[in-house]
């Protein structure tokens, strides 16, 4: 029987998609934002591929999830769009709706950046209580640049995998954007105004039919999300019978496309000079992303974004650490605050109190356990950590403005 029910009933879906470090996380946590200032009941569904829910763990600490974590649901340690990513992904969406009396406003999904967004596509087209309203993916204008000769060399090097019959991460690239009801062109600002204006033509000559805009900073309007009308199945009917039979015949859908995720965890910190030498000689195109927490032996009180991807590193400050609050000679708490702040501290499983390094690698199976060695390396040793104990300091190349330390 042919269910008749009402398509404007249906709770509005977006999913953001979009290669390794194309922002996505960025423009979910501004969405986010705009949802808790406009009072906009706006769930939340957050995946990775990696065992480590770095981006789940951003997501939860904006103000919107702080408050009611029932808004959010994670799923990790699989890509959505397997077979098993497509299960948990029924089971959130079911989550997010029990947990409140009334339909959301809106879900969002973020996605791993190596997910293939048609399964979800045809997921939601069978869905009788969402709607999916628009595919947003989000294409790193930098990585094109550097990676991909400002995209003039993508769909030659797609075309070349078609008649080879070989699939790797530039077949994944192209038909994100195939699939795209809207492009949205992320760091511009760091490229040249040439290079935009040759990546602009390219990206509409694979998918004419997307609105193709550039972002900044994940600065979106909300508002203009809520009114979009329902997802042009339509017109990837015939991507989607050329890709199905491929995609279903593809081994490993939790680690495709020769991808393969690290998890580096140590209470330890990274030694400055160290690994200032470590990104300089093994940083390269075969590390797709790398994301997490972590702490430096000479700025050993603050908690630190790691998020590394294509030919660009963002270090930032997130906070500080208690440990580095407790250490400190005028700590600015007072007295029985700073007791309460022992006692926590005392429940912590590290050395350092709750300092730690909390880091994912993905990249290609061949090279990513060289430079997650190569990583792990930059600890400090036994050793090092005793002279810092009694005060050493380290050299460390690292500018005082962490954030976005080169292209």
């Amino acid at each position: 029987m042919v269910n008749h029910m009402d398509r404007a009933t249906k709770t509005p879906v977006i999913i953001l998609n979009g290669f390794l470090g194309s922002g996505k996380t960025t423009l979910f946590r501004n969405l986010l934002g705009q949802a808790k200032r406009l009072g906009f009941d706006v769930r939340a569904i957050v995946n990775d591929m990696s065992d480590l829910d770095v981006d789940g763990e951003l997501i939860s600490n904006t103000a919107a999830v702080e408050e009611n974590k029932d808004v959010m649901v994670s799923i990790h340690s699989c890509v959505l769009s397997s077979a098993q990513g497509i299960e948990k992904l029924n089971q959130a969406i079911r989550t997010l709706k029990l947990s409140s009396k009334t339909a959301p406003r809106l879900i969002i999904i973020e996605t791993s950046g190596s997910c293939h967004p048609m399964p979800l596509i045809q997921y939601f087209q069978k869905s009788l209580t969402e709607k999916l309203v628009g595919v947003f993916v989000l294409v790193d204008s930098l990585m094109l640049g550097h990676d991909h000769d400002s995209g003039s060399s993508l769909v030659p090097k797609f075309q070349r995998n078609l008649q080879s019959g070989k699939r790797d991460t530039v077949n994944l690239l192209v038909e994100q954007i195939m699939f795209a009801s809207h492009i949205f062109l992320t760091k511009s600002d760091r490229v040249t105004k040439d290079t935009i204006s040759l990546i602009e033509p390219i990206i509409s000559s694979i998918n004419p039919n997307a609105v193709i805009q550039r972002l900044h900073f994940g600065k979106m309007s909300l508002e203009s999300i809520m009114a979009l009308e329902e997802y042009n199945y339509h017109s990837t009917e015939l991507l989607v019978d050329e890709l199905s039979s491929i995609l279903e015949a593809s081994p490993s859908q939790d680690r495709p496309y020769d991808m393969a995720t690290r998890v580096i965890r140590d209470d330890r910190p990274f030694h400055p000079q160290r690994l200032w030498d470590v990104c300089h000689k093994y940083l390269n195109d075969q590390v797709y992303r790398s994301k997490g927490f972590f702490w430096l032996a000479s700025r050993d009180k603050f908690a630190m974004l790691w998020n590394q991807a294509a030919g660009g590193i963002n270090l930032e400050i997130t906070g500080t650490w208690r440990a580095g609050i407790a250490e400190s000679v005028n700590p600015g708490i007072s007295e029985m605050e700073l007791s309460e702040l022992k006692k926590m501290l005392d429940n912590e499983k590290g050395r350092f109190g709750d300092r730690r390094c909390d880091l994912t690698v993905i990249g290609n199976e061949g090279y990513v356990d060289e430079f997650t060695d190569a990583l792990k390396s930059c600890f400090l040793s036994e050793k090092e950590i005793e002279l810092w104990r009694s005060g050493s300091k380290f050299s460390d190349p690292w500018p005082n403005n962490l954030a976005r330390i080169w292209n």
